[in-house]
């Protein structure tokens, strides 16, 4: 949820956070909750229509879901040092086949 935050433009609806996380609306909305309990997320009243809620990170919020990003980048790091090139160009077209083969 973090990620999907951090990664939108503005912030993002309840319901937008939970289709970009791939859950439904009442877990998006627990979520939420939690995150708001943890300081990580904010409600802000929608500029465009007072009714609607956005959610948007804190700064504590963008810290840790930047943390993460760089965790799993040297997570990702260290299991392709084994890989020879020829191996990881393999992955990169594979994983270029998926993403453009994906359903969204």
């Amino acid at each position: 949820m973090l990620e999907a935050l951090a990664a939108a433009s503005d912030p993002l609806s309840v319901s937008e956070i939970g289709d970009a996380i791939g859950v439904d609306q009442p877990r998006a909305s627990r979520l939420v909750q939690q995150g708001v309990a943890l300081g990580l997320l904010v409600r802000e009243a929608d500029p465009e229509d007072a009714r609607r809620t956005r959610i948007a990170l804190t700064e504590e919020g963008r810290r840790v879901a930047q943390g993460m990003r760089g965790q799993r980048r040297k997570t990702i790091g260290r299991a392709l040092e084994t890989f020879t090139d020829a191996e990881r160009a393999e992955l990169a077209r594979l994983l270029t086949k998926l993403a453009d083969n994906w359903e969204s």
